[in-house]
C-alpha cells in the first residue's frame, strides 16, 4: 500500500502485520483501572502509555515472563510499572499483566495490579495521607501502616 506525501515523494506504509494489536479481557475494567493509574500515579501512566504500549506494538516484550504455553503458543509477562516505595509497602507494587499470542499477533491486556485500590480509587474520589492512598474501606490501617513504616525508616536512619 503507497500513500503520496508532501513534495510528491510516496513513501510506502509499513506492513501493518508486523505490529502486534491489543486486546483485552475485559475492556472496561481495564480502562477503569488505567484511569486510576492516571489519577493517582502520572509517573506510571507515563510509562506505560509512552513506553511500554509502544514497545509491546513493535514486538518488544518487557517485563517478567511469567508463564508459557507450548499448545496455544502464548506467553504471559508481568511489568513492574513506577511506584512509591511506600505506596508498595501498603498497597503492593503496581504491575501490567499481559499475554502474548505470537500466532495471531496479539497482546492480551489482561490486568493492573493491585486491584482492590484501583477499583475503589475508580468509584471515588480517595484521599492520601503523606503521598500514599488511603482506601475508605481500610483507611485506619492503611494509616496505621504509613504511620508504622515512617517510624520504622526514621528509625533506621538514626
Amino acid at each position: 500500500m503507497k500513500i503520496a506525501k508532501k513534495d510528491e515523494g510516496v513513501l510506502e506504509m509499513e506492513n501493518k502485520h508486523q505490529y502486534y494489536h491489543f486486546e483485552y479481557v475485559d475492556e472496561n475494567e481495564f480502562r477503569k483501572k488505567e484511569r486510576s493509574v492516571r489519577k493517582y500515579n502520572m509517573l506510571a501512566y507515563k510509562k506505560l502509555v509512552f513506553d511500554h504500549y509502544p514497545s509491546l506494538r513493535e514486538g518488544k516484550f518487557v517485563g517478567d515472563l511469567v508463564a508459557t504455553s507450548k499448545e496455544n503458543n502464548t506467553k504471559s509477562y508481568e511489568i513492574e510499572l513506577p511506584t512509591d516505595s511506600l505506596s508498595a509497602k501498603v498497597h503492593g507494587k503496581l504491575k501490567l499483566h499481559y499475554t502474548v499470542y505470537e500466532d495471531s499477533r496479539v497482546v492480551l491486556l489482561s490486568n493492573i495490579t493491585p486491584e482492590d485500590i484501583l477499583d475503589e480509587g475508580h468509584r471515588s474520589e480517595l484521599a492520601t495521607y503523606k503521598g500514599v492512598i488511603i482506601s475508605k474501606s481500610n483507611a485506619e490501617k492503611d494509616m496505621f501502616k504509613v504511620n508504622l513504616l515512617n517510624a520504622l525508616n526514621i528509625n533506621k536512619e538514626e
